[in-house]
């Protein structure tokens, strides 16, 4: 069943508002100006959790976060890029993945341990201005996070997030779902040029 995010996580969450006029046209300051580095991680199939045949994406300190609202800052950034559907909260803190959508979250606060492929996956840790792009099928939960931890959570145009937790029955339908799912034209963060489009076709 595929759900909104925002809907799901309607208690203790704040949903993305569009940005326009100013704050969309100086997104561009978030970037920092050294190219970005890409961190990849690629997970294989772990039995109860498909993962992926594309790499996970880590933008280590991607973002120059301003000291003022940077969710909002966040938000028009990839608004601009043609991603959606965003939320503001945490990650969950048991194991889950998606099935019918890419995940992008941008950290804004603090900082988390995350897990990553499942229960022998590998570990992670993500702080302010970092950015993780997750692929359908991974698995991710939050092994710990500082008080102040919040990213920001988007997905690309036309792709509802879906709950998948690891359980009997999920397969083969989820398989079917991400075998169906289309490629993002446009990384988060970079825009049509972006690292993801790099990484990401030379896998599909």
């Amino acid at each position: 069943m595929n759900i909104n995010r925002r809907d799901f996580l309607a208690t203790g969450a704040l949903g993305g508002a569009a940005m326009i006029g100013a704050q969309a046209q100086n997104s561009n300051s978030l970037l920092n100006s050294k190219p970005p580095r890409v961190v990849t991680r690629m997970l294989k199939d772990a039995g109860t959790i498909p993962n992926s045949q594309l790499p996970v994406l880590i933008y280590p300190g991607a973002l120059n976060l301003p000291k003022d609202d940077p969710a909002s800052a966040i938000e028009a950034l990839i608004h601009a890029n043609n991603w959606g559907n965003d939320w503001r909260n945490g990650i969950f803190s048991y194991h889950h993945y998606h099935s019918t959508a890419h995940e992008a979250l941008l950290v804004f606060g603090g900082s988390a341990k995350v897990q990553l492929g499942g229960e022998n996956g590998i570990t992670e840790t993500i702080g302010a201005g970092d950015v993780i792009i997750i692929p359908a099928g991974v698995g991710h939960k939050n092994l710990g996070s500082s008080s102040d931890f919040h990213v920001v959570g988007a997905y690309p145009p036309n792709q509802n997030v879906d709950m998948n937790y690891g359980k009997a029955g999920e397969r083969p339908r989820v398989d079917d779902n991400i075998a169906r799912l289309a490629l993002p034209i446009t990384d988060p963060v970079f825009g049509k040029s972006g690292p993801l489009l790099d990484h990401w076709r030379t896998k599909s």
